[in-house]
């Protein structure tokens, strides 16, 4: 259990990966701004090793440093947003009943259904281009 922990520290293409989705982005979106295929995207986020010219190209197209990757994990980025959140609540004298953890679940599930609408519509689309 330990080995497996110490490898989600140190897996670099796992954390492009939740950084990525994080901030909204589609791996054939980065593979654009990257000028390299979505497959190429995919095998990187497969990767616990990756170039240090590779990690800063990726850095700057999602917006944070090669040193924000490589510290990134999963347990800060939720201790950051629970006590942003608290301390904003508290400073406002408001407190809520839900927690940060509930909302983030709340809009990614929005987006997983913005996406699916969207992937639809596209078939649509094409069945549309295909009959004419």
């Amino acid at each position: 259990m330990e080995t497996a922990e110490k490898t989600n520290r140190t897996h670099l293409g796992r954390k492009i990966s939740r950084i990525r989705e994080l901030r909204g982005m589609k791996q054939e979106a980065l593979a654009i701004e990257l000028g390299i295929s979505q497959q190429a995207i995919s095998k990187l986020e497969q990767s616990a090793e990756i170039e240090d010219s590779t990690l800063e190209k990726v850095a700057k197209v999602l917006g944070v440093s090669a040193e924000a990757i490589k510290n990134y994990s999963d347990e800060a980025t939720i201790s950051f947003i629970a006590n942003t959140y608290n301390d904003n609540a508290a400073s406002y004298g408001h407190y809520f009943n839900f927690s940060p953890i509930e909302k983030i679940v709340a809009l990614y599930d929005e987006k997983v259904e913005l996406l699916e609408r969207l992937l639809e519509s596209e078939k649509d689309k094409v069945e549309i281009l295909k009959n004419k």
